[in-house]
């Protein structure tokens, strides 16, 4: 399986504090059948360089390979939509056009469908991150699935659909499966206790809700079509 949206650079942003950590977490992926994790640390401006997170994952994924874990660090990002940058060239996922996007908890701003627009014609192709999460979509998920199209889709956190964020919360990402709207399930893991790096629960929950093969496209095809920047398969 491979994750697209993680938290496991060490001393980056709000996942591990230390080596020792971020190893661990490390490990519990790989046992759980990930083997690629796309480093995703939080950007919401210049503060954060893209280089400087393609140095963490150089780092990292060295540390990986002198502790015998066989797993494989590639460098993106989580781009806040109030993010002030020039550019979101450096900060897409593997270099590719896919560019995941963290919209405000609280709601969905009133220029989200034209900002993702923007995106589209800048030639990136954004992924909503959570949305599941996100107070707007929890009380009317039409909101959401009104911003989607060919070229925007999202990706729920693992916990979210196994009931560990909370039932509404589950709930919600529970419809958006049915509702075939759902092109990832990543782990968003910052620890070792909360959002952890797993994603072999969620998927044998979402293959009873959309299938065995479907479920499959949410943690291997369609990642892997981020990696090769590829097109995405629909659930």
């Amino acid at each position: 399986m491979i994750d697209i949206h993680s938290h496991i650079l060490p001393g980056v942003d709000d996942g591990p504090a230390d080596q020792d950590t971020a190893l661990a977490m490390a490990r519990m992926a790989v046992k759980d059948g990930i083997t690629t994790m796309i480093a995703t640390p939080h950007v919401e401006g210049p503060a954060l360089a893209a280089q400087d997170i393609h140095d963490h994952v150089s780092r990292f994924n060295t540390l990986l390979q002198e502790n015998d874990i066989r797993l494989n660090v590639v460098a993106g990002a989580e781009v806040a939509y109030h993010a002030d940058l020039a550019s979101l060239s450096g900060y897409c996922l593997h270099h590719g056009p896919f560019v995941l996007i963290e919209l405000p908890h609280s709601h969905i701003p009133k220029g989200a469908g034209e900002f993702l627009y923007e995106l589209k014609i800048k030639g990136y192709q954004p992924i909503i991150a959570h949305p599941e999460r996100n107070r707007d979509v929890l009380t009317d998920p039409q909101l959401l699935l009104d911003l989607l199209d060919p070229h925007i889709s999202i990706q729920l956190t693992a916990e979210s659909v196994t009931g560990e964020l909370g039932p509404h919360i589950q709930q919600c990402a529970h419809y958006l499966l049915r509702r075939q709207a759902v092109h990832f399930l990543a782990s968003d893991a910052h620890g070792l206790k909360n959002r952890k790096p797993l994603l072999a629960k969620a998927r044998k929950i979402a293959a009873k809700i959309i299938g065995k093969k479907a479920a499959a496209k949410l943690v291997e095809d369609n990642p892997a079509a981020v990696l090769n920047g590829k097109p995405l398969s629909c659930s």
